[in-house]
């Protein structure tokens, strides 16, 4: 593979020329209650070149991997018809060339279980939830797994060649009574192997007991109060509340946001710090290389409530006059690299959970994050689960509990940060930006909590 696209771009006639070949396997199995909807394994091999001339970009995507010189030539002729006439020489931030081979390091490969195994797995905890009682309405499963190989060249020398293994199981249960419907998820994976959704039998049959016992909570009383989140909460808040504002293209797109995010603006207390980054290894947003071959770091966003950082992809730091950051990534070889998160998390604190609830007279324990929205720096969360916490102890279950609010008001008003960091990146779906989903990523944190939140409720 390396001498047939090194021999493709010999010649390219721009500035700067990659091509990126990709061989994905795929394996997706579903259940609706007992029914089997969806059960099949797809393999696909495809590639992409970008070419850039003048500061104009030209890209092509191409199933198969034939006429490599040719998809070469196009990219580039649609490069030169994009130029800006001002003759730049790139458009890109310089990085070392580098000559890698990465192998996925994988405990228990989903490649040798039979597929008949895997649906078996899916029916036992299927099986479980439908037999745990006759509130149990109905059941969702949701199991993919993919096996990626890369192969990355460009003119400037690099040449890369990349495994990346990824499942994912999303197990909901749906209770009923009457009008009131409730339900409860168990996402599950990894990036190490089959075993990351293996042995989920009780967890399984936790989550049938705790969407049943929801039927019987009495909605949220709608008010402000001090919210204690969870460590998946977290995490999912600082994805999407902070870390999409963190992608410096929507920061160079955006004048407002230029104002807004501004380097050394205090964002939060001194406690707090916020990390994206690939270069931790094992979770679903990790990897060696990014998908313009530029080596993954972890990158300080928010340190010590000061905002330190940006994501960047090679384009998009040499424009802000700011260092690559390893955050160029693509869902497949249709698609172009944009300015991604990896795994992006809140740090650990060093308050106790027991000392962070106990002078709370009257506030709320929210558990998850069962869907939400953003915008711009305005945010809404459903939360999974929640319960009161009064006199400083965890007290009823609640449902209907919704957060919302001002990203920068929220993070302000963080007032103390657990120390029970955990994280929370299992699960079939990801992230979504400009077409492109779902895309893996990881989210993580503590228990972190806030005053002055805004709940709806009734």
């Amino acid at each position: 593979m390396r001498n047939l696209v090194e021999d493709a771009l010999k010649g390219a006639g721009a500035d700067y020329a990659e091509i990126r070949i990709e061989e994905r396997e795929t394996t997706r199995i579903a259940f609706r209650g007992r029914t089997l909807e969806e059960i099949g394994m797809s393999v696909t091999l495809g590639g992409n070149v970008r070419a850039l001339v003048r500061g104009g970009w030209g890209f092509v995507s191409f199933d198969g991997i034939g006429e490599l010189k040719e998809r070469v030539r196009l990219a580039v002729s649609q490069a030169r018809l994009a130029t800006t006439g001002n003759g730049r020489a790139s458009q890109l931030s310089p990085v070392e060339p580098v000559i890698d081979s990465v192998k996925a390091q994988l405990v228990k490969d989903p490649r040798h279980i039979p597929l008949s195994t895997k649906k078996r797995l899916l029916e036992e905890y299927n099986e479980i939830i439908l037999n745990s009682g006759p509130r149990i309405q109905t059941s969702t499963i949701l199991y993919v797994e993919t096996f990626t190989k890369k192969y990355f060249a460009n003119t400037e020398g690099t040449y890369i060649d990349q495994e990346a293994s990824d499942i994912g199981a999303n197990i909901t249960a749906i209770a009923r009574d009457g009008d009131n419907v409730q339900q409860c998820f168990l996402p599950a994976g990894g990036t190490t192997g089959f075993q990351t959704v293996e042995g989920l039998h009780e967890r399984v049959r936790d989550i049938a007991r705790r969407a049943i016992e929801m039927l019987d909570a009495d909605p949220v009383k709608a008010g402000e109060y001090t919210v204690v989140i969870n460590p998946g909460l977290a995490g999912v808040f600082v994805h999407e509340a902070f870390g999409h504002l963190s992608e410096s293209d929507f920061v160079y797109e955006n004048e407002r946001l230029q104002e807004i995010m501004t380097m050394g603006a205090r964002f939060g207390p001194d406690i707090l710090n916020i990390v994206d980054g690939a270069a931790v290894e094992g979770h679903r947003g990790s990897y060696r290389y990014d998908d313009e071959g530029v080596p993954s770091r972890m990158t300080h966003l928010i340190r010590n409530g000061i905002l330190v950082g940006r994501l960047h992809s090679r384009e998009t730091a040499a424009k802000m006059g700011e260092r690559p950051t390893g955050n160029a990534r693509a869902i497949n070889y249709r698609h172009r690299p944009i300015v991604r998160m990896t795994n992006t998390f809140i740090e650990n604190g060093t308050t106790s959970f027991e000392d962070m609830i106990s002078d709370i007279k009257e506030g709320v324990y929210a558990i998850e994050a069962y869907g939400g929205e953003t915008a711009m720096e305005m945010f809404t969360f459903s939360a999974g689960e929640a319960f009161m916490i009064r006199n400083g102890k965890i007290a009823e279950r609640v449902r209907d509990v919704v957060l919302t609010g001002n990203l920068f008001d929220t993070l302000k008003n963080i007032e103390c940060i657990g120390n029970d960091f955990e994280w929370h990146d299992g699960g079939a779906g990801g992230c979504g930006k400009g077409a492109q989903f779902p895309l893996p990523v990881g989210d993580g944190g503590p228990h972190v909590r806030i005053r002055k939140v805004v709940i709806g409720g009734r």
